[in-house]
């Protein structure tokens, strides 16, 4: 089930030029599942009208004239009491001043003193502003109240300065609220790490030999693993993909680079969804092979098996309490999977056929079968890689209990 699922967010936007960033924060989120209500200050109106958050949430939005209508006495209590995270992007120095004094002079700031539930602000201000003592001081004693502060970043501003006050981008505020609603999730106090991507293996200094594999799977594997709870380490071949927001990332090339990244961590579940190399060059030219010197001749060597080496050894067992593969076939899918899942120890395996047009490398979608050691199998429908992952978690999550 997505993070996003039956979640109730209050997205609050206050007087900036990065307003028209949050109709389309507030897009995503409607489109993510959430139930979102948007509350604009007066100044906010100024620069984004109701009427744009309405047709993308598909919700009425908020502004300071119901503060005083019908609902006048119940509205902010109501909104305070029932969301499960309150958003203010983008969040000015004055509305940042207003929350850490306790000010409550509009519809924005009287519904932040009657929320009871998480607060997350995206700061967004022009140059200086930011710096200032006086904003560092209130950034500070929000901070101190547990209010997430997730920005701003240093480009061009509105005024045509450079510096420190850009609001971050709605993309990212996403990813900080996936970890905010995921934080008390099934794999709370948990480490997870995940291998992606297709490992490269050098044939000189310019040519690689690789595969098709595009990272996607294992990216939504950390994604899921973010949105659980767990605290995230992503080892990433190579890949044009960006990196789900929290996940600590760390960069291979080769697949003796991803083994010895993995032998570095310890985790209470190791998720391998990385296509690593079977085979690599014996030896690398030390120069770019000329088309004139004739056609080379390449020696390979197996490469190192991460799995076998970690699922398999005494040492390994202590670093992950579980261990999950990935078997990527084009042919005898089921018996390639199961004698994979046996051979390397692993606690279950989820088995993909790749020679399918709508599953495997590069695409969206999936089809998977999971195998476990008591014989028992669990079959996915073609379905998107966010929804593979999300059962692959929660298989993970049982085992870890």
């Amino acid at each position: 089930m997505s993070v996003f699922s039956g979640k109730h967010i209050l997205l609050g936007v206050t007087g900036s030029i990065a307003g028209y960033k949050s109709a389309d924060l507030a897009s995503k989120l409607a489109q993510a599942g959430a139930q979102v209500d948007v509350i604009l200050t007066g100044a906010g109106e100024k620069f984004v009208t109701p009427l744009t958050f309405q047709s993308v949430t598909g919700r009425r939005a908020y502004t300071d004239q119901d503060l005083w209508g019908n609902e006048a006495h119940v509205l902010h209590v109501s909104f305070g009491k029932t969301a499960d995270l309150f958003v203010i992007a983008p969040c000015t120095a004055d509305t940042i001043a207003k929350l850490a004094h306790g000010l409550a002079d509009n519809l924005l700031t009287v519904t932040a003193l009657a929320a009871t539930c998480p607060l997350l602000i995206a700061p967004a201000m022009d140059g200086g502003m930011f710096d200032h003592p006086a904003t560092q001081e209130n950034l500070s004693k929000l901070r101190e109240r547990g209010v997430i502060v997730v920005g701003p970043a240093e480009g061009h501003l509105a005024s045509g300065l450079k510096g420190t006050g850009r609001m971050i981008e709605p993309a990212e505020i996403l990813g900080h609220i996936r970890i905010a609603l995921g934080k008390k999730g099934i794999l709370a106090g948990k480490k997870v790490l995940v291998t992606a991507g297709g490992t490269q293996e050098a044939l000189d200094p310019v040519r690689v030999i690789t595969n098709h594999s595009s990272g996607k799977q294992g990216y939504a594997l950390a994604q899921a693993a973010l949105d659980s709870g767990a605290d995230v380490c992503l080892i990433t071949a190579p890949t044009a993909l960006t990196p789900p927001v929290g996940a600590r990332l760390v960069k291979v090339n080769s697949a003796q680079e991803m083994l010895n990244a993995v032998l570095a961590e310890q985790a209470d579940a190791l998720i391998m969804a990385a296509a690593a190399a079977d085979f690599r060059p014996k030896t690398m030219a030390t120069d770019k092979m000329k088309k004139r010197d004739g056609v080379p001749q390449i020696e390979l060597e197996a490469a190192p098996d991460i799995l076998k080496t970690v699922a398999g050894s005494g040492s390994g067992a202590k670093r992950f309490r579980v261990v999950v593969g990935f078997a990527a076939e084009s042919r005898d899918l089921l018996e390639n999977a199961a004698e994979k899942l046996q051979s390397k120890q692993l606690d279950f395996i989820a088995a993909n056929d790749i020679s399918a047009k709508d599953a495997g490398f590069a695409v969206d979608t999936n089809r998977v079968t999971l195998l476990f050691p008591d014989g028992t199998k669990e079959v996915l429908p073609l379905t998107g890689k966010e929804k593979v992952a999300e059962k692959i978690i929660e298989h993970t999550s049982r085992l870890l209990e």
